[in-house]
């Protein structure tokens, strides 16, 4: 039987979704651990895509494979009663024997949240980027608009990278300010749609807005990063813990 799964974790103690050669801590792993074991046999977890080390996930997807019969409910018991605590199993249910959480993806969204604050709170230390320098919202928002439709995001990737073809459809883009009530202070969002996402790449797309709205980069120079592709001109990526994997997209 083919499970589909909703995942969500916090990503502060992983080093990622995807499990690593030298046994480093990993989703994935954690995930294939307990249903190898629940299965009695080995089994492979199929995550949507890969999360970096120290990103969230609010709604992550994956699907296994497994011989034993479970109902979804008690699987899903089943599963949380064997993982950390930073990991929960939010719904399974059966799925299609040929659905794959990757490839039958066709997009997924993306937040990433910045405290624009000159003390940063305890409470968001482990979820948002700390900005202590003011940011001029409405020059990011403007060049937000650069990034929308089909580009090519070599300068907006790492260099090292599985994908050969490096062209990406992004269909929203959309930044707005929040007071945060604990502390009065403004947070940024940035939630960021496309039908793919290179490695690095909403978090480099965050960080050359935020060289934007600091005064430190036009939109003109956007826009050439954009259309050169050439790295040095969108050098700046935000830092893994201030983004969350909001979305996965399926028919």
């Amino acid at each position: 039987m083919n499970y589909r799964l909703l995942i969500q974790y916090e990503g502060t103690d992983f080093h990622g979704w995807q499990i690593q050669a030298n046994n480093q801590r990993t989703v994935q792993g954690e995930l294939t651990r307990v249903l190898s074991m629940l299965e009695g046999a080995a089994v492979t977890v199929h995550g949507s895509g890969r999360t970096d080390a120290g990103a969230h996930a609010e709604a992550q997807v994956a699907n296994v494979h497994l011989e034993r019969p479970f109902t979804p409910d008690k699987l899903l018991i089943a599963i949380n009663g064997n993982l950390p605590r930073d990991i929960r199993i939010m719904n399974v249910e059966t799925a299609a024997p040929d659905f794959h959480a990757r490839f039958s993806a066709k997009g997924k969204t993306y937040r990433y949240r910045v405290l624009n604050a000159s003390v940063m709170s305890p409470f968001w230390r482990r979820y948002a980027l700390h900005e202590p320098r003011p940011l001029d919202l409405a020059k990011m928002q403007c060049a937000a608009r650069l990034f929308f439709g089909v580009h090519d995001w070599t300068a907006f990737s790492a260099a090292r990278s599985d994908a050969e073809n490096r062209v990406r459809e992004v269909t929203r883009l959309d930044i707005e300010k929040f007071t945060e009530t604990r502390m009065n202070a403004e947070l940024i969002e940035f939630t960021i749609s496309a039908e793919g996402f290179l490695r690095y790449m909403a978090r480099s797309i965050v960080g050359t807005l935020l060289e934007v709205g600091r005064g430190e980069k036009t939109s003109e120079t956007v826009w050439q990063a954009i259309v050169t592709g050439e790295r040095r001109l969108a050098k700046e990526t935000a830092a893994a813990h201030g983004l969350t994997l909001l979305k996965v997209h399926y028919d």
